[in-house]
């Protein structure tokens, strides 16, 4: 009786045992699937952002970019108006970033991550965030460059990825016609075979191809749990706008992590002006932003709606009406012409007229007003080549960078890391309209005095060609004439 209780007692233990088993929720972590490839552009964009940040680039902003002699002629030559600009510019990029980290994290199983949104706002705006929710939101220096490495051995392996799925599709589809064409063909047997061997063939290529996509699968952000991932790259952007804050010394009032390195290591030129007060006791100190305009205080419309107000281009400038990019194409037009002006036809110079807008064509029909007809002095034709070779110079940089600029941003290009550094106020979108006008009216009057210089020197060559040919002709004829008689 005694053991038949004790085997009822082991016999209920056990059911328990495997019902609690059965009933236990198995929680399988997400990966990351076919998001892969969004999430691998996402990294593309915040290397670049971390690269540009760099204190190399700093530098380069700060010494050069902003020195641009075309900048300085027709932007502006208040430092501070632009570095706001730059600033504002890198912040834009960041927070377009972050707007698809944020939607990305909405499907995370992490309560904290798909809160990323309001702890990002949160730092933007006060420079705190909730640090206790998934660490330290900002990496360290080392920490960022090791997610750096790791982030780009993702995207070049992703983007491999995409490439050979690609190549697999074309195989299928290129065996599906086979097939088609195979099943049908007539009974030509030498036909039959060749196609067949053709099906055979390609289907081992399907077959080595589908291992190669399995392998490259088993490496990049396919397989990785989807919630590390956009840890990762949360973190990268969190730490980006803390690096974007300390380069241009912006909310330098704020109490950053101690994890966020405090000192930029490029040399003092940096820094603006060398009387300025250091708070963060900055090694070089930042690219100190300094603006009296209310829209830029952060605490009042918020950090990123404040740099957003920054890039708004003010009334008098090309951006405001929208003649920035035609104006941009207009310019390379005109260095084409300039630099060949002999191969300029009257079709080319018409089509050039119809893209001036109303007023460059009066100006141009006021500087042109008593101007005579013929242009033939060299002297002065070898002048005019100097002065527009000297507008284009400060002027043909801001055009072909207004190009690239646009280039970048374009549909098509939108998911695509940008390959050049250029900036917008590196451009003709922040250019002051009667300025530039002004120029492009000069480079207009010297190409019309060159162009005419050169096709009166062309039709005087021919005309003296005509002459002494006329002259050869006629002592010939009289030369025969003279043998004859």
């Amino acid at each position: 009786m005694a053991l038949e209780t004790w085997l009822i007692k082991v016999k209920t233990a056990i059911t328990h045992s495997i019902d609690s088993v059965t009933t236990k929720p198995t929680t399988r972590k997400t990966n990351v699937g076919v998001l892969a490839f969004e999430i691998a552009g996402l990294m593309s964009k915040l290397l670049n952002l971390w690269q540009s940040l760099s204190d190399k680039n700093i530098v380069r902003i700060r010494n050069e970019s902003v020195s641009l002699e075309g900048v300085r002629k027709i932007v502006s030559n208040d430092e501070s108006f632009l570095l706001g600009i730059a600033c504002a510019e890198l912040v834009e990029n960041i927070r377009h970033v972050a707007k698809a980290v944020s939607r990305l994290s909405k499907r995370c199983e992490d309560s904290n991550l798909r809160s990323f949104d309001r702890a990002f706002d949160e730092f933007a705006n006060t420079g705190r965030a909730d640090h206790s929710a998934v660490g330290n939101w900002v990496l360290s220096w080392k920490e960022m460059e090791i997610k750096n490495k790791k982030m780009d051995r993702y995207v070049t392996v992703t983007a491999a990825l995409y490439k050979e799925m690609e190549e697999l599709t074309t195989l299928q589809n290129s065996l599906r016609k086979c097939s088609q064409c195979s099943s049908s063909s007539n009974n030509d047997h030498d036909s039959n075979s060749v196609k067949e061997q053709k099906i055979i063939d390609l289907q081992h290529k399907i077959c080595w191809q589908k291992q190669e996509v399995k392998h490259l699968r088993d490496i990049s952000l396919w397989v990785r749990s989807f919630d590390s991932i956009v840890s990762m790259i949360a973190r990268s952007t969190f730490t980006i706008l803390a690096r974007t804050k300390l380069a241009f010394g912006l909310g330098i009032n704020y109490n950053y992590p101690n994890s966020l390195p405090r000192s930029l290591s490029a040399s003092a030129t940096v820094h603006p002006s060398s009387d300025h007060q250091n708070p963060n006791n900055f090694v070089s100190g930042p690219l100190v932003v300094k603006l009296e305009d209310p829209s830029y205080k952060e605490n009042i419309s918020g950090f990123f709606e404040s740099n957003s107000n920054l890039l708004k281009p003010p009334p008098s400038t090309l951006g405001a009406a929208a003649l920035a990019l035609h104006y941009a194409n207009l310019i390379i037009v005109m260095e084409k012409m300039i630099k060949s002006p002999q191969l300029v036809g009257v079709d080319a110079r018409d089509d050039l007229y119809s893209m001036l807008p109303n007023s460059i064509r009066g100006a141009l029909r006021a500087r042109l007003k008593g101007v005579g007809f013929t242009a033939t002095d060299p002297v002065l034709a070898g002048e005019w080549r100097m002065a527009l070779g000297r507008i284009l110079g400060w002027l043909s940089p801001l055009a072909h960078n207004m190009i690239k600029w646009q280039n970048e941003r374009s549909f098509e290009q939108q998911n695509m890391v940008p390959k050049t550094n250029v900036l917008l106020f590196q451009t003709l979108f922040f250019a002051n309209k009667e300025k530039t006008e002004a120029a492009i009216t000069e480079l207009l009057v010297g190409l019309n005095y060159i162009w005419r210089f050169e096709r009166e020197m062309t039709a005087k060559a021919l005309f003296e060609c005509n002459n002494n040919n006329n002259i050869v002709d006629g002592l010939l004829s009289l030369q025969n004439s003279q043998i004859i008689s």
